[in-house]
């Protein structure tokens, strides 16, 4: 090694040749303050029935609490910025909108690519070294990472934004034994914006950097498993896996540009805008060919079916009826929930019909409530 030559720029050099946008460096020990947010968030109960947070907070709160012998986070940044107006679709009820990094291929398989093979590159030149590569599954808190190692800051709406690549980053980190020189932190750059809290359907924010995951739709739609509680259902609109909303309105967007986005991410034809009416009649089979390859995937076909409901019965058409109907026979109770309160929406003479036949027999608690509480609606909107 000549007296010029830089670990760290080489390893920027080789992140980037391997598709990622930007790449920087933090001590193991630079977000100190991480721990005691997330157990403040975590106290508040913010983080709603993700228990699995809860149940490794001794390990998040520090990469040194994950791995003792961690010295520096390589943090990585992957564009998935795209090319279009993520919230076009807000307008077209019939389609079902998907959060824009789920579009395309799973993201924890492209990033951990990236960071296997950089960590490969890595280990081939410091031999000496151990390390660790991470991508969102384990615990790890990328963002207040990612802010020490200067990729950006974390806005108001709690996501990482980029000077370079705005909102739209999906974070991968390498932890290493080398000592390695670290970059300067982000800074935040927000100012009196506050665009990302104003556009949020659900009021997901109670402050500014601070998020409640009961009411966020990413939250409601990918990580809730049970109904999705009434007070959400409307606002949920169309979106059928996550939410844009807030990463979208970033002013600091307009500096992304889409030819940085990794080609993995574009979206497939089959998820850029799909149908309702084709959703609402897939089976387990056809859920599992369709998503296959795509992090839509782990949801499952239940509560995908769960989230099409919502969204046909915030749509309007009353062309889905007969797809909403037969879904009142699923085998899945939160879908048969789902769709007693769709068909309550989109045909209320339909409706009394199927709960003049059908609740007495529904045994199970919550779909039967959606019966009951359906029920009392449509009588409540009579005599109004």
């Amino acid at each position: 090694m000549t007296a010029e030559f830089s670990i760290e720029a080489a390893i920027k050099a080789e992140a980037r040749a391997l598709g990622f946008a930007d790449c920087r460096i933090a001590r193991a020990d630079a977000a100190p303050d991480a721990a005691a947010r997330l157990r403040d968030w975590l106290d508040a109960g913010s983080h709603g029935d993700m228990l699995w947070m809860e149940e490794r907070a001794h390990q998040r709160g520090s990469p040194a609490s994950l791995w003792p012998e961690v010295r520096s986070v390589i943090m990585l940044g992957m564009s998935y910025a795209p090319p279009h107006d993520p919230l076009a679709l807000a307008a077209e009820p019939g389609v079902g909108r998907i959060s824009v990094y789920a579009q395309g291929q799973d993201y924890h398989d492209i990033v951990k690519k990236g960071l296997k093979a950089l960590a490969r590159w890595l280990v081939a030149r410091v031999p000496d070294t151990d390390l660790k590569v991470f991508v969102d599954t384990a615990p790890v808190m990328e963002k207040p990472l990612a802010e020490a190692a200067g990729i950006g800051w974390q806005g108001k709406h709690t996501n990482l934004v980029s000077r370079e690549e705005g909102s739209w980053l999906l974070l991968g980190a390498i932890m290493t034994t080398l000592e390695l020189e670290p970059d300067a932190a982000g800074e935040m750059k927000c100012g009196s914006c506050s665009a990302c809290l104003a556009a949020c359907p659900t009021d997901a924010f109670p402050a500014p950097f601070r998020l409640d995951a009961r009411r966020c739709i990413s939250y409601l739609t990918i990580e809730h498993k049970g109904p999705i509680p009434h007070e959400f259902r409307e606002a949920i609109g169309n979106r059928i896996y996550g939410c844009d909303d807030c990463l979208a309105v970033c002013p600091w967007n307009k500096f992304a540009d889409a030819a940085h986005a990794n080609r993995a991410f574009a979206a497939r034809a089959e998820l850029a805008a799909p149908e309702l009416g084709d959703l609402l009649q897939l089976d387990d089979a056809s859920f599992r060919q369709i998503f296959s390859g795509s992090p839509i995937k782990r949801i499952g076909r239940d509560r995908m079916m769960r989230n099409a409901l919502i969204a046909a019965g915030n749509s309007g058409m009353a062309g889905l009826v007969p797809h909403v109907v037969a879904l009142l026979d699923d085998s899945a109770p939160v879908v048969r929930g789902a769709a007693v309160w769709a068909l309550a929406r989109l045909d209320p003479a339909r409706f009394a019909e199927e709960a003049a036949r059908r609740k007495a027999s529904e045994q199970e608690p919550d779909a039967r409530a959606e019966w009951e509480k359906a029920d009392r609606t449509a009588v409540a909107e009579e005599l109004s």
